[in-house]
């Protein structure tokens, strides 16, 4: 077998991450290949075709009630008169259809009242309440930060307080469109600093790092896997397929790391950590740093077995690995939220951006990883996951005699526990049946016991009379001998 087709089920070309469009830029699977600038484009396209077909639907509807109300006319010219009052209700009715149609595709309807939006101004109850240690410390991390720019760094946070009293009121919208307004948040500022305050690219990169921070931190707990999406049922979903997945080997992956070498393996453990890790952050960047410490950790791993640096082919099977032994908690949840709430910036270019794109394509791939992916036959892949069996181990015949002693005993010591594991089935399969056995034999003598109580029931008869005493009725003492007198015997 071919090292070729050994990896046809994983290898990835480097420009399958990039954006469908072809803008350079690296697409993501949650913006269907497209890069968030590309995805935006098309978002606001299909967003406008669905606006106009429901213009032109409406409009339909408009013609054909206008008409039928134009026939109903004619063919009533002599009752006009009659039916003046209904006319005159008719098109009351339909300027008033008109009219809420019009306000439905309006853009005014999306803007609120004047009350809303004095009350928008006014500050949250929500924001001004006694915060956390974390927001605390962030908020003051961010003011002394925007010090430094003095007339920009006053303009700056006011956007922020204005933008986060703003997402206060928008809690009951989608989180998707919650993420829409983010993402024009971040387009926004970063556009204005760039045109009107003449701010360097450099600097306006570290500016949108914290307010991403500062934001993102106090929103955390509103934005992070809300129950309004399926993100826990995802969670749920790709945790249980990892689980079923525990029993595949890193040969199958074509994995080129080897744990033996304790570099190695403590490289394997601290990216299994950093992946972990992932999940404690708050700030999508944070997150994302994650991610790459835990690649950075791969590449390592890749490199000390290999004696040379990593290639992609190499890294994408790895990180599949790694994913499938760590399992991280709330993995699609994490996903999705640096997905809609990272600035954009990052996530499109750099190392962030492409290790992330990596990430998503491992967790694409464990969902639909199958027996072809993994050069198995469908029959022994369904046993795998059924968990019937498992992968035999290489036997220690086999083994050559310069191999490691402490491998092979590792291998013999796996299927003792792997026979180990068959008597234990065994017994418990036994132990299952004789409980069985034990349950039909109670039932069958309750049966029996009953059967007979039934056919021979039982009669319980009431006490006899007690036995009186022989001188109960003797109450004069009349009838009894007199009693005996003590002799003196004079022998």
């Amino acid at each position: 077998m071919s090292l070729k087709s050994e990896r046809r089920g994983i290898h990835v070309d480097q420009s399958d991450l990039l954006c469908k469009k072809g803008c350079g830029y690296y697409g993501n699977p949650a913006w269907q290949g497209f890069c968030s600038k590309c995805w935006r484009e098309e978002y606001h396209k299909a967003r406008q075709k669905q606006i106009q077909e429901d213009w032109e639907l409406a409009e339909r509807l408009q013609r054909e009630e206008e008409e039928a109300f134009a026939s109903s006319q004619s063919s009533q010219g002599a009752q006009s008169l009659t039916f003046s009052k209904f006319e005159e209700k008719k098109t009351n009715e339909k300027t008033r259809k008109v009219t809420t149609v019009k306000k439905f595709f309006s853009a005014s309807s999306r803007v609120g009242s004047k009350k809303e939006i004095q009350e928008a101004k006014a500050p949250s109850p929500s924001i001004n309440r006694q915060t956390s240690i974390e927001t605390d410390r962030v908020s003051k991390e961010f003011i002394e930060f925007l010090k430094t720019f003095h007339k920009t760094g006053q303009e700056i946070y006011k956007q922020t307080k204005l933008f986060l009293e703003g997402m206060h009121y928008k809690r009951d919208l989608s989180i998707e469109e919650q993420s829409e307004c983010a993402q024009d948040f971040y387009h926004n500022v970063a556009e204005r600093m760039q045109t009107r305050g003449k701010v360097p690219p450099e600097r306006v990169e570290k500016i949108m790092d914290q307010i991403e921070k500062y934001i993102m931190t106090r929103l955390y707990k509103h934005v992070f896997c809300p129950e309004t999406t399926d993100d826990e049922k995802k969670d749920l979903a790709i945790q249980k397929r990892i689980r079923a997945l525990r029993w595949v080997t890193p040969q199958m992956l074509c994995v080129p790391v080897n744990e033996d070498i304790p570099e190695v393996s403590d490289m394997v453990v601290k990216a299994i950590t950093d992946i972990i890790e992932m999940d404690s952050k708050r700030v999508p960047r944070d997150k994302l740093a994650c991610i790459t410490k835990c690649s950075k950790h791969i590449f390592n791993a890749i490199k000390i077995t290999k004696n040379e640096p990593a290639s992609a082919d190499d890294f994408l099977p790895t990180l599949i690995y790694i994913v499938l032994k760590g399992n991280p908690p709330r993995l699609q949840s994490n996903i999705q939220y640096i997905t809609r709430f990272c600035n954009p910036s990052r996530l499109m270019t750099g190392e962030d951006g492409y290790y992330f794109t990596n990430l998503c394509c491992a967790v694409a791939f464990i969902e639909k990883l199958d027996a072809q992916s993994l050069n198995l036959s469908q029959e022994d892949f369904d046993r795998y996951m059924s968990g019937q069996t498992s992968p035999r181990k290489q036997e220690t015949e086999s083994w050559s005699p310069d191999a490691c002693l402490g491998v092979k005993q590792m291998y013999k010591n796996l299927d003792l526990l792997s026979q180990l594991n068959e008597r234990q089935e065994r017994i418990m399969n036994e132990a299952k049946k004789l409980e069985k056995d034990l349950i039909d034999w109670t039932d069958g003598i309750t049966r029996e016991v009953q059967d007979i109580v039934e056919k021979y029931p039982l009669e319980i008869k009431p006490p006899n009379q007690p036995l009186a005493a022989i001188d109960s009725e003797n109450i004069e003492n009349d009838k009894l001998p007199p009693p005996l007198q003590p002799q003196v015997y004079a022998g």
